[in-house]
């Protein structure tokens, strides 16, 4: 079993940043895609994020590129999405999730609990 655990969120002013990260732990079976959902209240589920090994390219949900930046230290076994240029709209509780694959369906295997986001003045 893996464990994810996302620490960072908070509550931030329109335009400020935040930096979560997700440390994994206990065994991976060969997962190399590691990614950010979110979901805001009364909406739907969101893909973010995702970065695999296998290619080190990064994807980005439409709403959130040139914003937002996913990396990851795997020596530590943690990623992290440094989020700049936050909107209102960017409020959502955040899930890191792992899967073998980053995908266009966002169907990752593994979830973490979720960090609260929140960008209000």
């Amino acid at each position: 079993q893996v464990q994810l655990v996302e620490s960072g969120g908070g509550l931030v002013q329109p335009g400020g940043s935040l930096r979560l990260s997700c440390t994994a732990s206990g065994f991976t079976p060969d997962y190399r895609a590691i990614g950010w959902l979110r979901q805001a209240p009364g909406k739907e589920r969101e893909g973010v994020s995702c970065i695999s090994s296998s290619d080190g390219i990064p994807y980005y949900a439409d709403s959130v590129k040139g914003r937002f930046t996913i990396s990851r230290d795997n020596a530590k076994r943690t990623v992290y999405l440094q989020m700049n240029s936050l909107k209102p709209e960017d409020t959502a509780v955040y899930y890191c999730a792992i899967d073998y694959v980053c995908s266009s369906s966002w169907d990752f295997g593994s979830w973490g609990q979720g960090t609260q986001v929140t960008v209000s003045s």
